[in-house]
């Protein structure tokens, strides 16, 4: 007969993070893995005058012939008497993710006589864009995917003059800086001292606040004390000083990337490896080194775009792919594109009869250069 006043023994209880759970955590890889079968889009343009490297740029931040020069006929190669703009796009994958990428150039730009609202063309472009996913997105039969073509980011090269923004450069990110996210980079920073390219860059942050322009990272969108914190040191180093190069040299036997000179050649010591990018196979991590031949000397100076201590071309693309391509995207989609879209449908646009100019969608014809506020 068992004992009546014992206690039975407790049952082996499952932890209660076994009863409690629930699986919410789920949604990220279910958020993952539909992401990776859509893949990413991301639309970027460059802007500056001719010979600041913008093609070299671009293939030296994706390791991939991805500009547009890098597949232009020779024929094609002269610079246009109005500014146009052109556009390519790859599709890019790596590590499984993959990626439409659409480069967008703009030739003519800063290179004729007259350059008076030289940025107008390059405005109406990004509006048409705009335009473009906002007739797509009011359609009754719309896409269940829009195809984004809206322009994500503009790299602006500033010329290495080391004294100060010129009016050019002030008006045309004066204007843009309020339509597109704006990341302005001293092109071909090589051809100034450590001590130039500092004064220069702090010439620059001084007029950028004179004339009120919010470059990217915008202050104002900041979303909580972490992202101010990140994004005031970007704030503080920008515009970058950038050297790209995709060009090869024999040196001291070896097959290197860099720039000649007529007093040398700036190297790329590199190393090779192997990245899962359908457009190019093997790619490199850039090293320069500027070697001066004298007749009683040899001196080697030693610089590089992967060293952040010479050049400020990582900063640059840890920026743009590594930490905030996202956010980018997002400040385009939630801010500058919902500008442009809540003034599209409130605005009251006539023709000189009196008639609106409809769409077949119901949508007023846009007759508005900016969406400027």
């Amino acid at each position: 007969m068992a004992d009546v006043g014992k206690t039975p023994v407790a049952r082996s209880e499952k932890t209660s993070s076994e009863f409690g759970y629930v699986g919410i955590d789920s949604i990220l890889e279910q958020m993952r893995r539909k992401a990776m079968k859509q893949g990413f889009e991301f639309n970027i343009m460059v802007v500056g005058q001719s010979g600041l490297g913008k093609s070299t740029l671009m293939n030296t931040l994706f390791k991939s012939k991805v500009s547009r020069r890098s597949v232009m006929t020779t024929e094609e190669e002269r610079i246009p008497k109005t500014i146009e703009i052109k556009s390519i796009s790859h599709d890019i994958e790596e590590k499984g993710v993959r990626m439409k990428l659409t480069v967008i150039d703009t030739p003519g730009f800063g290179d004729q006589i007259n350059n008076e609202n030289c940025w107008q063309p390059i405005m109406k472009f990004i509006n048409a864009q705009y335009e473009q996913y906002l007739q797509e997105e009011i359609n009754i039969d719309r896409k269940k995917r829009i195809p984004d073509s809206r322009v994500h980011c503009c790299i602006y090269f500033i010329p290495p003059t080391g004294h100060c923004l010129r009016p050019i450069d002030i008006e045309f990110m004066r204007h843009l800086s309020k339509v597109v996210n704006i990341v302005p980079v001293i092109a071909k920073a090589d051809t100034l001292t450590l001590e130039e390219r500092d004064f220069f860059k702090q010439k620059i942050r001084e007029d950028l606040r004179a004339n009120e322009i919010d470059i990217y990272p915008q202050k104002e969108f900041d979303e909580d004390a972490e992202d101010r914190m990140i994004n005031e040191k970007i704030r503080e180093m920008i515009p970058f000083a950038v050297v790209g190069s995709d060009q090869e040299y024999q040196v001291n036997g070896k097959r290197l990337l860099g720039r000649k000179t007529r007093w040398g050649t700036v190297e790329g010591s590199a190393r090779a490896h192997t990245r899962s990018l359908s457009l190019s196979h093997t790619h490199t991590t850039l090293l320069f080194s500027l070697t001066f031949s004298c007749p009683n000397s040899h001196l080697h100076i030693l610089s590089g775009i992967e060293n952040t201590a010479h050049c400020e071309f990582a900063y640059l693309r840890d920026l743009l792919i590594r930490t905030h391509m996202q956010n980018i995207k997002d400040i385009t989609s939630s801010i500058h594109y919902e500008m442009y879209r809540v003034r599209r449908l409130n605005e009251n646009n006539t023709q000189p009869n009196g008639q609106q100019a409809i769409h077949t969608n119901g949508i007023p014809e846009p007759e508005v250069l900016s969406h400027e506020m």
